[in-house]
């Protein structure tokens, strides 16, 4: 053994997949390279094309709660895989390895804590877990957090992501389309906010229900926002579609999305929303 070659061995190199991975993060769209540091700090967002990266739910709650401190509600209990589904896998082995993956119950959770010096509910899906997918326990949490909305005669804020109805409980899943809905005419009904904040992506009958009702309909920008697969719909219309089709962007301009809002400016404006749609609730 050579001299080079004892003191190359000596020295100790972190492996290259870990130096990445706890230094840099490569921008999905651009390709830049940024110090891990400098992403989070701006929010999860590159600063050079201003992608919006998506964040899990406790990264939603710290960036929009003032001082970045909540309370997380308990998520409802639900019965587990009622069909028996089974596909490559047995659907009760998803949601474990889904568990074990994201440290979450489920794919919507609910925190309660003040916004601007005012009390609201929020309630963030995850698209970490089964692709944010809306099954019993997603509807569950829904009208739950409108319950402790109704309660606290607080606003509830609803962050959206999600690749649709859960598939593995068939019916059941769509069946929380008219479910939550039910749940928001009661919210309406108490004179209570209800504001959307449709985040990348919202798809399937996730948007086909909650995500289009808000009083407010605020977006992130580059957001994917439909109901149909832009495939789909070409194939259906057989048409090209328009560049920017189902992007946040295009839907303001088209008045499905009333504003765009950089996640920088998220909290300022939803506390915004909250004095102009609630005036007689009194500052905490």
């Amino acid at each position: 053994m050579s001299w080079l070659t004892r003191v190359r061995n000596s020295i100790s190199f972190l492996p290259k997949r870990q130096a990445a991975e706890n230094l840099w993060h490569k921008c999905k769209t651009c390709g830049t390279m940024v110090f891990i540091k400098e992403w989070e700090d701006n929010l999860w967002v590159c600063p050079r094309c201003d992608h919006h990266d998506r964040i899990r739910a406790n990264q939603r709650f710290s960036i929009l709660f003032d001082d970045g401190e909540y309370e997380l509600l308990p998520s409802p209990e639900v019965r587990e895989d009622p069909l028996k589904f089974r596909d490559t896998k047995r659907y009760v082995d998803r949601l474990k390895a889904a568990r074990t993956s994201t440290d979450e119950r489920d794919a919507l959770l609910n925190a309660r804590g003040s916004i601007g010096g005012r009390e609201a509910i929020v309630g963030v899906q995850d698209f970490a877990f089964m692709g944010g997918s809306m099954g019993v326990a997603v509807g569950s949490a829904f009208v739950a957090g409108v319950k402790a909305a109704l309660q606290a005669r607080a606003p509830y804020v609803m962050f959206t992501a999600a690749g649709g109805a859960r598939m593995q409980e068939g019916i059941l899943s769509l069946m929380q389309m008219p479910r939550t809905t039910v749940a928001l005419a009661q919210l309406r009904e108490a004179g209570l906010p209800y504001i959307v904040v449709l985040t990348d992506p919202t798809t399937g009958g996730v948007t086909a229900s909650y995500a289009m009702l808000g009083d407010v309909q605020l977006a992130e920008p580059g957001a994917l926002i439909g109901f149909a697969g832009q495939r789909v719909i070409e194939q259906t219309i057989r048409e090209k579609l328009p560049e920017g089709f189902q992007r946040a962007e295009y839907l303001r301009d088209h008045g499905m999305v009333d504003m765009v809002v950089p996640r920088g400016e998220l909290r300022d404006t939803v506390a915004r929303l909250i004095t102009y749609l609630a005036p007689e609730q009194e500052a905490a």
